[in-house]
């Protein structure tokens, strides 16, 4: 009879056990999709600040770690993060040309997050898998009036500094302040 009852508690806590590493496999998955929003940002943020500094993409990763174009070196990138989902350092690279311009995980696996992202990664809600959560910055694009019907805008006021004229804001010129 003791026998039978302490056969019967082990079957009931294995049963929880099982229960409990679900639940703590699923946390698991969700901080390493933490991590993924983390380190997929500061890759982002890095391309960012190497374009910022010298108008270029830049062309490995090695060039976000250590920025030589410049007589003292910028560091855009504390170190090479490994991909979090994967847990090695095998990101896809989104080029174009020879240049990187994002970043983003060679996992197939099925996000838990698919809503609820914020503004900067609503592309991400929904998505498939985690290859579809891509972390990049794309440089704006000078426009080329050529091909259009309409002139560019005119400059706003000239500005002398030797005559003392100042240049005149109306409403319609501050937008473009950003």
């Amino acid at each position: 009879m003791v026998l039978l009852a302490l056969l019967i508690a082990l079957m009931l806590m294995s049963i929880a056990l099982m229960g409990a590493l679900d639940v703590w496999s699923l946390e698991r998955q969700r901080e390493r999709e933490r991590q993924l929003l983390f380190v997929g940002n500061q890759y982002r943020l890095a391309i960012l600040r190497y374009y910022r500094a010298g108008r270029a993409l830049p062309a490995s990763i090695d060039e976000l770690l250590d920025d030589s174009r410049f007589p003292a070196p910028l560091h855009h990138l504390r170190r090479a993060y490994p991909d979090p989902v994967t847990g090695k350092n095998d990101w896809v690279f989104m080029q174009q040309g020879a240049r990187i311009y994002g970043v983003y995980s060679s996992s197939t696996d099925l996000p838990i997050k698919r809503a609820g992202f914020p503004l900067l990664y609503q592309d991400f809600e929904n998505q498939k898998t985690y290859g579809g959560w891509q972390f990049f910055y794309l440089p704006p694009v000078v426009r080329n009036y050529t091909n259009t019907l309409s002139a560019p805008p005119k400059p706003p006021t000239s500005f002398d500094p030797l005559n003392g004229s100042l240049p005149t804001f109306n409403g319609r010129s501050v937008g473009g302040l950003r």
